[in-house]
């Protein structure tokens, strides 16, 4: 393959680690900081907009969010993010990487920003104001996700890229960590300043006007980590790969990866000439060859990604409620407003510096070592069976109070969630797609992802329901074992879809699409039953 490759290219899968690719991780892993802040920071707040807006008086659950507007406020970001990875996927592959890649990141600033200007005493308006711009948000959110990887797994060489990937992705740890953290200390500054008691016999009436402040603080603070890196994406040069396979430049990918590598590059033009002239290399997504070529590659990672997502986002979305059903966090009526969500954010503090960060950075260390085929049916068959785990013998861990085993095994699946699939599902199909498609099918497969994590933010909210009593809100304990059940089904059903997905490890992206060969697999059925082996 090497032979009939560009040298452009084939300079970038041999090079050595240089400070480029820190750089890339950095600019690119910045964004995906600020997604995850921007995503998982809506559930330290969630109780505090119930207990501000909804205390109604003969309501049978007062501060607490209606089900409905509970349900709009947490899955409006998906809807947003799945438009954006179809939408900015495309663009991805139509105008080139580096012209939509700052776009992502205003939306993202302007939209965090006007997030918390929903200024109004109507419930009802703050309400749908705050879920217009999260929609918003949501949608450049998206873009990061195709974008970022391709980007990536383009700049990157074949030796260490799936650590690079997975390097961008695992600063969503970090956004969920800092999320917690600076919610603590928020919510300790106001619990300060204005000497409030932290528990009280009338929490819903000793709401303080100030909490009102807090929520808005914690989402406008997303606007800042966007906004550091706008400049510095916009000066990365687009890569090589686009440029050399997709808008057929040879001489501006020879320079711009010499001035990045700091090596003398050959441009190649003709031979990218011979290259766009191959009709073998010309079909497009809705064909027939690249379903032969591809299509239960696509299948497996649509549903991989599907299937994980309805898992981590509902666990990430609701942990505060399963912790609230096991009595780690107290009751909601015996804390003010302000101590609840210091409660809340340490508790998913502890989590995301325990088990979520760790794991992102043990799929950095071992994804080149063991393979992503390997993590990922690791991860889905750990999280099936710490979900039954919990499942199985919930009134066990409730009736005995036995909260710390149930919080480290509940822990222990957010750990083998990103030391597994939460990691692999990103970086594949940044890897085994052709380069003018790539940021189309990862933005598929990250939309499905999406898909799931709407599935699983209003499926908890279903199980967790009182059937009885559905207009009291939904009710941590009710549904909390079924959600668990379930979800160690879904995690089941990633194992066997993870069968479909080829392994990248060691290859180049060249060879995994199969791109510049006359008559090829792409990768080969037998690759897949192999994969244990290699």
């Amino acid at each position: 393959m090497a032979g009939d490759q560009l040298q452009v290219l084939h300079a970038l899968d041999l090079a050595k680690t240089q400070w480029y690719h820190f750089t890339a991780i950095i600019i690119a892993g910045m964004g995906f900081f600020t997604d995850a802040y921007d995503l998982f920071c809506i559930s330290l707040v969630t109780k505090l907009l119930g207990r501000i807006y909804y205390h109604i008086e003969g309501h049978p659950n007062p501060g607490t969010l209606p089900p409905q507007v509970a349900a709009a406020v947490n899955s409006v970001a998906f809807c947003g993010t799945l438009t954006g990875q179809l939408f900015f996927g495309w663009l991805g592959d139509k105008m080139g990487r580096k012209k939509v890649y700052g776009m992502t990141l205003l939306i993202m600033v302007i939209c965090s920003i006007a997030s918390g200007l929903s200024f109004s005493n109507d419930p009802k308006a703050v309400m749908i104001t705050l879920c217009f711009f999260r929609f918003w948000l949501g949608f450049g959110i998206g873009g990061d996700y195709p974008l970022s990887a391709t980007i990536m797994s383009e700049y990157a060489n074949k030796k260490t890229r799936g650590a690079f990937i997975a390097a961008v992705f695992a600063m969503q740890g970090f956004g969920i960590l800092v999320g917690g953290i600076f919610a603590i200390i928020v919510s300790s500054s106001f619990k300060a300043k204005y000497n409030v008691p932290p528990y009280v016999t009338d929490a819903i009436r000793s709401t303080p006007h100030q909490a009102d402040y807090i929520w808005r603080i914690i989402l406008m603070f997303g606007a800042i980590p966007a906004g550091m890196t706008y400049y510095w994406r916009m000066k990365m040069p687009e890569t090589a790969r686009y440029t050399a396979l997709v808008a057929k430049n040879a001489g501006k990918a020879a320079a711009d990866m010499a001035r990045v590598m700091q090596v003398d590059i050959e441009a190649e033009q003709k031979k990218v000439e011979e290259i766009s002239e191959k009709d073998s290399n010309s079909f497009g997504l809705f064909t027939k060859q690249f379903l032969r070529r591809h299509g239960l590659h696509l299948l497996g990672t649509t549903t991989t990604w599907f299937l994980l997502d309805i898992a981590f986002y509902s666990q990430n979305l609701f942990q505060k409620d399963v912790f609230s059903a096991i009595g780690w966090i107290p009751p909601a009526k015996t804390m003010s407003a302000i101590e609840e969500v210091f409660r809340i954010a340490r508790a998913q503090t502890i989590i995301a510096l325990c088990s979520t960060v760790p794991g992102y950075w043990f799929t950095v260390a071992f994804i080149d070592r063991m393979g992503r085929f390997k993590i990922q049916l690791m991860g889905f068959t750990m999280m099936t069976i710490f979900m039954f785990a919990l499942a199985i013998p919930y009134n066990h861990w409730k009736e005995h109070e036995n909260r710390i085993g149930f919080v480290v095994m509940y822990s222990l699946t957010f750990f083998f969630a990103n030391f597994g699939p939460n990691a692999t599902t990103f970086i594949v199909p940044a890897e085994i797609f052709p380069a003018r498609l790539r940021s189309t099918c990862h933005g598929i497969s990250a939309a499905s992802g999406k898909l799931g994590a709407i599935v699983g933010a209003f499926g908890f909210l279903y199980l967790a329901q009182d059937k009885k009593k559905p207009d009291v809100g939904y009710s941590p304990g009710i549904g909390v074992k079924n959600a668990l059940i379930v979800l160690g089904v879904v995690n089941f059903l990633g194992v066997l879809f993870t069968l479909l997905v080829p392994e990248a490890k060691g290859k180049s992206l060249e060879e995994m699409s199969g791109e510049n060969e006359d008559d090829y697999d792409a990768v080969k059925p037998e690759d897949v039953s192999k994969v244990a082996a290699t």
